[in-house]
């Protein structure tokens, strides 16, 4: 299926799978973009070298296209901007709005950027400085996450750009890829859908958790903002001692990021300032990398926080990403000339 994400960075299907945090490694980007799709390494709960070694192991698996996601307000984001320049990167990915000497950089070395919004505003400030694409999730969509659904957010955003809108939040399956290019997108991204694969690294006890899921909430227990998870006893139980809760898992992301004192307080200073969140905020944002990474890597579903989008209620298997990426391409053609038939 050609359309203008196709064309803008090479893959053969307009289908994208999400940089999500511990998820997302060298092993799903891999098979994602080896299927035709556009596969992206979650590289934002990674140090850089270990951001390094995996675009080297992707690179070993597929000659396809592939992309990098990274938190543009972060300490060491230049240079992780240069690693992906020195290292082909095809797509750099970002969850919220690089700055525009990021940008110009990426665009002086080749390298397609295509940030995540969640407003039209956004997408209009960033179309400005010149990212090449943008991908517009909808309230539906797991993670981090806003009010407006993707139905009426992608018709918005559609019509006040003029680059590539790749549409995310509810899509799982190829008649909402051709809903997707239908309001004017040029392909769709999905988490939670290749979460359920197997090819991902989450957990086999974890994907069960999931496969059985028929709730998410939006909760800002997490870490002080709209965050959109599966409906656990865990989740509910967030509000007690979240200050506290917040503090341990500070020491224990230090510990896992390896960044000193000063340089998370940095961190904290430049996400207060993006994000316009309170200190408390702030604070309990160190909740977010510790509580994945409980499930989504140690596999303790019962004492982590498994995001997820509101697509996991019609889930039901664990094909490979092959097999979804070609199912989904299949039912999207089907799809296709079943309203050509039924209009002539």
């Amino acid at each position: 299926m050609k359309t203008a994400l196709t064309s803008l960075v090479g893959c053969r299907h307009p289908i994208v799978q999400t940089g999500m945090g511990y998820v997302a490694g060298a092993r799903l980007a891999a098979a994602t973009s080896q299927a035709g799709g556009l596969g992206v390494i979650g590289a934002a709960t990674m140090p850089v070298p270990e951001m390094t070694a995996a675009i080297r192991r992707v690179k070993e698996r597929t000659d396809a296209p592939f992309g990098v996601n990274i938190r543009a307000d972060a300490d060491d984001a230049a240079e992780r901007v240069e690693v992906m320049i020195r290292e082909g990167v095809r797509v750099a990915s970002f969850a919220l709005a690089p700055k525009r000497e990021l940008i110009a950089r990426l665009k002086d070395a080749g390298v397609v950027t295509i940030p995540s919004v969640g407003a039209r505003r956004h997408a209009e400030k960033v179309a400005s400085w010149g990212v090449d694409a943008v991908i517009v999730q909808g309230g539906e969509g797991g993670g981090h996450t806003g009010p407006v659904a993707t139905t009426l957010l992608l018709p918005q955003v559609v019509d006040a750009v003029d680059i590539p809108v790749i549409a995310a939040g509810g899509f799982f399956d190829g008649r909402g890829l051709v809903a997707a290019l239908a309001y004017g997108a040029c392909g769709i991204a999905m988490g939670t859908r290749f979460l359920l694969t197997s090819d991902s690294p989450v957990p086999d006890e974890v994907k069960k958790v999931y496969l059985a899921a028929r709730e998410t909430v939006v909760t800002t227990k997490v870490d002080g903002v709209p965050h959109r998870v599966l409906s656990t006893p865990f989740v509910a139980s967030l509000e007690r001692s979240r200050l506290v809760r917040a503090v341990v898992n500070g020491a224990r992301f230090k510990r896992l990021s390896g960044l000193s004192w000063a340089a998370l307080i940095r961190e904290g200073r430049r996400m207060r300032h993006g994000r316009e969140l309170s200190w408390a905020q702030v604070l309990q944002a160190a909740n977010t990398p510790v509580l994945l990474r409980a499930a989504m890597v140690d596999g303790r579903a019962d004492l982590g926080v498994m995001a997820s989008g509101q697509v996991v209620g019609v889930i039901d298997d664990l094909p490979s990403c092959q097999e979804l990426i070609d199912r989904i391409v299949a039912e999207a053609e089907a799809t296709l000339a079943h309203m050509a038939r039924t209009s002539s």
